[in-house]
């Protein structure tokens, strides 16, 4: 056993006997044995020191630094280190050669066993640490979920949070002290989950009620939804993004799975709804001003379930120091606070990032493009001229929509590289 190399050894719920020999040999020669409480409480006669892990993962790992290569190393993980545990943080903060992972079965797997329902097919999320708002997009577009619990995100309060985005129709099972005398398997659904207490160990998993494939998807799963479809204040007077500008700006904004998105002057909230299709396991933020279209753009919000969408009502660029940096900005109205508008998302946008705005009036244009350029963005323009067809009596007409300009800032320090 190196001293060089720190073995991450991962433990099931049954304690040392879930080690196969080359692990037990492991833990037993190690000098430094890292661990959560309860898993060093698992191995009570080790003769090396016991050194506990809790909040104090900056310490853990300069202690390991400075004893590798001169001590023999072992940091016992729950079931397997590299499924949402400490292996990842580890290996970063370490290097990959100087981490070995002895991975155990995990407690999701004994979970999803004890229920007899097989897994390959399931959504696996934890809430250890994380958002609890950010598994609502991920169960409501699966019928079968794995959660990871934690002290604060607790088996109720994740059912209360699912039900208040409106999400329910699945059976829960609670899966508690796995591995213990008194381990148990509750049967519930999310109302029943909410109004019970269980064990701090536990695991969750999500089924949901109707059988795969007859289930009707909960929201739109294309781009493009037709502009009726989205409640708006002045619908006679397009206060917002026509479906075809839409189409192309949320093209332009480049967006990926994890994308943070600024929608300013969200109006109806349109763009920022089919934004979060796109960035399913990212964050959308609406922001606008006008209380009536904050009220509208909640009402689509519900109407759509996109759960990842954030109203922030607030006359941008005021109030959005709080936010996290955004990888896109879409702009479809400053209220006449465009300069103020570009100084702050051209500082706050990540690298690699656009900002998409959509221009109706030539000075306006003119003004965006010169405001861009001052910014070291290089500005690209397309003009979406569209024109929808009608019946006039047995005929077919063209009806012109409002041209549109779209304009994509890109940093062009990004396009240099």
């Amino acid at each position: 056993m190196p001293g060089d190399k720190v073995y991450i050894v991962g433990v099931a719920p049954e304690g040392v006997s879930s080690l196969g020999p080359e692990a037990r040999r492991l833990v037993d020669r190690a000098d430094l044995v890292f661990g959560g409480s309860r898993l060093l409480d698992m191995f009570p006669s080790l003769a090396g020191e016991k050194i506990t892990i809790s909040k104090n993962l900056d310490k853990v790992t300069d202690t390991i630094k400075s004893n590798l290569g001169r001590k023999r190393i072992v940091v016992l993980a729950s079931g397997d280190p590299n499924f949402y545990g400490i292996a990842s943080y580890l290996t970063a903060k370490l290097g990959r050669d100087t981490v070995e992972v002895v991975p155990n079965v995990s407690a999701m797997q004994i979970a999803f066993a004890r229920i007899k329902e097989s897994w390959e097919d399931a959504a696996l999320v934890s809430v250890h640490g994380r958002p609890i708002e950010d598994i609502v997009g991920t169960v409501r577009s699966n019928h079968k979920i794995g959660i990871f619990t934690g002290d604060e995100h607790t088996p109720g309060e994740i059912a209360r949070v699912l039900l208040e985005n409106g999400v329910d129709g699945y059976r829960a099972y609670v899966c508690q002290n796995l591995g213990e005398k008194d381990e148990a398997v509750i049967k519930t659904d999310l109302p029943g989950l909410r109004e019970r207490n269980f064990a701090p160990l536990n695991t969750v998993i999500l089924l949901k009620d109707q059988p795969k494939g007859l289930t009707r998807p909960s929201r739109p799963r294309y781009l493009g939804i037709p502009d009726e479809e989205f409640q708006q204040r002045r619908p006679k007077e397009g206060l917002i993004t026509k479906q075809e500008v839409r189409a192309v700006s949320l093209a332009k904004m480049r967006l990926g799975e994890e994308s943070i998105l600024w929608d300013i002057g969200a109006g109806s909230g349109a763009v920022s709804i089919e934004a979060s299709f796109l960035a399913r396991k990212g964050r959308i933020y609406a922001i606008e001003k006008n209380d009536t279209d904050v009220a509208i753009i909640k009402k689509n919000i519900r109407k759509f379930r996109a759960a990842n969408v954030t109203v922030v009502p607030t006359f941008a660029p005021d109030n959005l120091d709080k936010l996290p940096d955004p990888t896109a900005v879409f702009i479809g109205g400053s209220g006449g606070r465009m300069e103020e508008i570009l100084d702050l998302v051209c500082r706050r946008l990540k690298p690699g990032g656009r900002i998409v705005i959509n221009i109706v009036a030539l000075e306006n244009l003119t003004a965006a493009v010169k405001a861009l350029r001052a910014r070291g963005f290089n500005p690209d323009v397309t003009l979406v001229n569209a024109a929808r067809s009608t019946n006039v009596m047995e005929l077919t007409r063209l009806e012109a929509l409002n041209p549109v300009f779209v304009v994509t800032g890109v940093p062009a320090s990004s396009l240099a590289r």
